[in-house]
């Protein structure tokens, strides 16, 4: 009897209750709008007047994470932090799809500048994400190459030294979960709201240079922050990056899994080692681009559907 009623103890103490699903108010879509550090979210709130009285704002917490949900220029929006890195990012963007009836996904935040053409207060806007940190570490084979697993025999991509790059597997119903995918796309249609909002933004300077904002091309993302200029070179090389950040292609795998549309706005507050032996970024500079970074991303939001 003892060993009988002992694992069900156990299982009710480690298993969390079922929380249950926030249904939405009315028949309108429900834009999630994430950024990833605490400072993304301020500028996000900032933008949004997410916390000033009479904002119309609720506030509930899931798993520690808190969610505002209010709405914005007529569009239904819930704003919280995905956390930074890529588990963060996945599982919190997964909390919110669970318990949310999220039917878009809209990202502002920071990045670091790839794309040698962008400089630092830029924006971008990437049409699909890729995982440059996604490798195998090989040994050399003491004749100036390194011992090749058979399944590595033949690789797409140039490495860099022992780190030899490779796609990820992505689960979703219905696909082959052993096919390799190299990039997940953003959304199209949120991508040429995107395009219509770029015309309407106002004019906004950064340090006295005037920013631009461009949408297409790849952005990649890995755990590591990246201040290295030899490692920049070859991530341009390989994927011809805009910008690399520590989030997005988990949000985008996320999102692929869940069939739910994604696009991601991204600031360069940095030149991920492209300054050379300089700091890599500076609290004003930081700051600044937030806040152009928020306004695209609610120039965004003005272009999708109510």
């Amino acid at each position: 009897m003892k060993r009988t009623i002992l694992p069900a103890l156990l299982l009710l103490l480690v298993v969390p209750a079922a929380v249950p699903r926030v249904q939405a108010a009315d028949g309108r879509p429900l834009v999630a709008v994430l950024g990833a550090f605490p400072m993304e979210i301020a500028a996000l709130h900032t933008e949004f007047g997410i916390d000033a009285p009479g904002s119309g704002f609720t506030h509930t917490t899931l798993g520690g994470v808190r969610f505002d949900r209010g709405d914005v220029d007529g569009h239904d929006v819930l704003v919280f932090q995905a956390g930074p890195s890529l588990v963060n990012a996945a599982f919190k963007l997964q909390l919110a799809l669970d318990h949310f009836p999220v039917t878009q996904v809209l990202f502002g935040g920071i990045a670091g500048g790839i794309d040698p053409s962008r400089q630092v207060g830029d924006v971008v806007i990437p049409e699909r994400w890729a995982y440059h940190s996604e490798a195998a570490y090989l040994n050399e084979d003491g004749h100036g190459d390194y011992v090749r697993p058979s399944y590595y025999a033949k690789a797409d991509s140039e490495h860099f030294g022992m780190i030899f790059p490779q796609s990820v597997y992505g689960v979703r119903e219905g696909d082959n979960p052993y096919a390799p995918i190299p990039f997940f796309p953003a959304d199209p249609g949120m991508l040429e709201a995107a395009r219509r909002a770029v015309p309407k933004l106002p004019a906004m300077m950064r340090s006295g240079h005037a920013v631009t904002t461009t949408v297409g091309g790849v952005g990649v993302s890995g755990t590591v922050l990246l201040d290295n200029a030899e490692y920049r070179e070859w991530v341009f090389k390989v994927w011809q990056a805009r910008c690399v950040d520590m989030e997005s292609a988990a949000l985008a795998q996320v999102c692929f899994a869940n069939g739910k549309p994604l696009l991601v706005v991204r600031g360069l507050s940095d030149l991920a080692g492209g300054q050379k032996g300089k700091e890599l970024t500076d609290m004003k500079a930081l700051m600044e681009v937030l806040g152009v970074t928020a306004k695209v991303a609610h120039g965004v939001l003005d272009e999708l559907p109510k």
